[in-house]
């Protein structure tokens, strides 16, 4: 008996996505069904190139099939087509060129926010995905440091096109301050530049575009919010209890500005000694997982503290490019995974993401 789409259809109905809790077919994942004789064919188009499932669901989907009486072979082609989160108010309109806004903050300086909002950008782009930055630490403009940029910003018909690198599309104070120049402004200034940054740049169709925000609760976040629809928050610390005082404050305020938080990120976690392995954790120990889950909120990792990743920001050769295998690397791949994951539930539920309990 020759083999029929629906057979295939079937079996592949008994794959489920385990964030959205459905099975692909309902989804709309699977696309493109051929079938030649025994041979079969189809493509699984997934939420996001980062999925951090892709390789299990396509495993699962492979074994279901080739259940199949007569099914011989089996070819899967995996793709992706990022969605866009579905803002709730429609007073904000979309940023053009951009599905998905992901803010990075943090509630203290020095817990190292910049360096974890670089690698999770290349951590996006590197799996496929279309990635942007904005620089919005518009008093300490650090991402062009640490990416090796020092070109200057172009036009093109009235807009500004950012600079690129690494696959990366950047724009920052820093490419339009002068020399060692302090930027002094007040927050209407701070308004206008945030602004500008989104609504006045010529964003080529990115599927995220992250913000490294200035640590704190300030101006710049009650702008962000003001001017666009975020579709989530990473919120970064360190193990220490006066970071994490801070965090709990950050915390509150995306819970007042209606932001969903795709995840807390500790930084500076441990130190590994590179001659006897011992592990030191020189700022405490659990305190960021423990303040995720009284928060209620996505626990993306733990990231090492080591001289390369440190050397990696001063150089402009970040560390996932640098030393891709490293522990910290691997560390801010999974935690760029599971923020993808977070956006993809989101624009299925068209709901704020998580129902966050109020942090004390």
């Amino acid at each position: 008996m020759a083999l029929e789409q629906a057979q295939i259809l079937q079996a592949l109905s008994a794959v489920t996505d385990p964030d959205l809790h459905k099975d692909i077919v309902k989804l709309g994942f699977v696309k493109d069904v051929t079938i030649d004789g025994g041979r079969v064919a189809f493509t699984i188009e997934l939420t996001t190139p980062a999925c951090p499932v892709k390789e299990q669901l396509k495993e699962q989907a492979r074994a279901v099939v080739m259940q199949i009486p007569g099914v011989s072979a089996v070819e899967i082609t995996m793709t992706a087509q990022v969605r866009a989160a579905v803002s709730p108010d429609l007073n904000k309109a979309p940023v053009p060129g951009v599905k998905n806004v992901i803010a990075v903050g943090a509630g203290k300086g020095g817990v190292g926010k910049t360096t974890v909002a670089v690698n999770l950008a290349l951590a996006l782009a590197r799996t496929g995905s279309r990635v942007g930055m904005i620089d919005g630490d518009i008093y300490g403009p650090n991402v062009p440091i640490m990416l090796g940029l020092e070109s200057q910003l172009g036009t093109d018909g009235g807009k500004i096109v950012p600079a690129e690198k690494y696959d990366l599309q950047v724009v920052s104070m820093g490419f339009l301050a002068t020399g060692d120049a302090p930027v002094i402004w007040r927050g209407p200034m701070l308004h206008s530049v945030i602004r500008q940054f989104f609504h006045e740049v010529r964003w080529n169709n990115l599927d995220y575009l992250v913000i490294d925000l200035p640590p704190g609760t300030g101006d710049v976040m009650l702008s962000l919010s003001q001017t666009v629809f975020v579709a989530g928050a990473i919120v970064v610390t360190t193990p220490q209890q006066v970071s994490l005082a801070d965090t709990r404050r950050a915390i509150a305020m995306y819970q007042k500005l209606n932001i969903p938080i795709l995840g807390l990120v500790e930084n500076m976690s441990h130190f590994v000694c590179p001659s006897c392995r011992h592990e030191s954790n020189i700022f405490g120990s659990g305190g960021g997982e423990t303040l995720a889950g009284q928060a209620g909120v996505p626990f993306l990792g733990r990231i090492p503290i080591s001289e390369s990743l440190r050397i990696g920001g001063d150089t402009g050769v970040p560390i996932l490019l640098s030393d891709p295998a490293s522990a910290a690397a691997q560390a801010f791949v999974a935690a760029a995974e599971q923020a993808a994951s977070q956006i993809s539930i989101q624009s299925f539920r068209k709901t704020p993401l998580i129902p966050l309990r109020q942090v004390n």
